[in-house]
């Protein structure tokens, strides 16, 4: 098979889909298939160097559309070189090309990985008021015939297909598939490892800590983490408790808006040097982290899928979570870690619960963290997930003209959810 990835950017820092692209592609190649992007990135960018797949770079987006006009020509030219096509996300112009190119007869199937973009928090008016409007505006004139006419949509886990039904309609996908995320296995821990991370987060001195590794966002709910961190530290000196273990707060965005205010907030909450920002980690310095974490730390709003939770299961962490990180079903149904509401009241009961488990509970948590790795969110479950989902479309001929049926489904119909 020959897949097309369609993406706004494959810059690490955008988040969780180019991620997904980048967890997937060694799997999926592995098996002798084909994997190339598009995306509207500056051919020249960094983050385009290195990978083992093909990325064709048509130029930097232009604006909250991401616009750039050479897409729909490229899309024209090279749709009937593959097999199947992938959207990941929605809501910019990248879908909107997509679509426009994929009425040619001659283009293939497309799929849409919408990575939480319908989920329904999105659209709470009290938390996006302009772009929920927006939403409504272009789901009702463009998007929704994106989503329909796609051969059908992808998920990472049941509960964003779920949530994926409840704020738009009409709302007709052909088909539904969960495929799951597919999260790489960490590298063996080494103790370079350890030392990259106390470069970039000095003071630690083998310390126990807490870890935070994502955005510095407020849909990440980092203050809640602070409130409820600091009420820790005021309960133990109240009653004369042992010491606390740091909160690491690790990712991008510490100069933004948000995140000035979170550094303010620890410096009038917290005890001096218990929460330390080293900012964003990448390759030893981020495994580092995870590995000598005592647990993760995420109180989103909402999550789509939780990379970073699967990493830290991956590296033998319990997690603590909120309820609104997709996953969070699978993760307490395997106890690998605790889960509460995304209140301040929510994060303070999941510190003092896990400071009130015993040696032996902690150690049972821990025993069952990669165990819940392994069986749900591995990447080579993920790989055979997806191919039987897209796989279909591979039998599809790209000499000629396809019939309809053949664009939407390949010669068979799919077998999905």
């Amino acid at each position: 098979m020959k897949l097309l990835h369609v993406i706004g950017s494959m810059n690490p820092q955008t988040g969780g889909p180019c991620q997904m692209i980048r967890n997937f592609a060694p799997g999926f190649i592995g098996l002798g298939h084909t994997l190339e992007v598009v995306c509207l990135d500056d051919p020249g960018s960094k983050h385009l160097s290195g990978e083992p797949f093909r990325i064709h770079a048509v130029g930097q987006g232009r604006g909250s559309w991401n616009y750039h006009p050479a897409l729909i020509p490229w899309l024209n030219e090279h749709l009937p070189e593959y097999d199947a096509v992938i959207l990941n996300g929605l809501w910019q112009f990248q879908g909107y090309a997509l679509w426009q190119a994929s009425k040619s007869p001659k283009a293939p199937p497309y799929y849409i990985f919408p990575h939480g973009m319908l989920d329904p928090w999105f659209q709470k008016i009290s938390v996006r008021p302009v772009k929920t409007l927006r939403n409504w505006i272009f789901w009702k004139t463009i998007q929704h015939r994106i989503v329909h006419q796609a051969a059908g949509l992808l998920f990472t886990c049941e509960e964003e297909q779920r949530l994926a039904r409840q704020p738009f309609r009409p709302y007709h996908p052909a088909k539904e598939a969960v495929v799951g995320l597919g999260i790489p296995g960490p590298p063996k821990f080494q103790m370079h490892m350890t030392a990259a991370f106390d470069e970039k987060c000095p003071g630690m001195n083998g310390g126990k800590y807490f870890l935070f590794l994502g955005r510095i966002h407020p849909k990440k709910g980092v203050d809640l983490l602070i409130k409820a961190y600091s009420a820790l530290h005021r309960s133990a000196a109240t009653n004369g408790q042992a010491s606390i273990p740091r909160l690491v707060i690790a990712g991008p965005d510490l100069e933004a808006p948000y995140g000035q205010e979170m550094q303010k907030l620890t410096r009038q909450t917290c005890p001096a040097d218990s929460v330390l920002w080293p900012g964003m980690l990448t390759g030893d310095a981020k495994w580092g982290a995870l590995y000598g974490a005592e647990a993760f730390v995420l109180m989103s709003h909402q999550e789509n899928f939780g990379i970073a939770v699967v990493e830290a299961l991956a590296c033998g962490k319990p997690v603590l979570i909120s309820n609104q990180i997709n996953i969070w079903r699978e993760i307490e149904e395997d106890r690998a870690g605790l889960v509460r509401d995304d209140t301040v009241q929510g994060a303070e009961e999941l510190f003092r619960q896990w400071k009130s488990l015993s040696l032996e509970d902690r150690a049972t948590m821990t025993a069952a963290t990669k165990s819940c790795y392994e069986s749900r969110f591995g990447v080579a479950f993920a790989n055979r997930r997806l191919l039987a989902a897209i796989g279909e479309a591979s039998t599809r001929t790209r000499v000629g003209p396809a019939t309809h049926a053949e664009t939407q489904f390949g010669h068979h119909p799919l077998r999905l959810q």
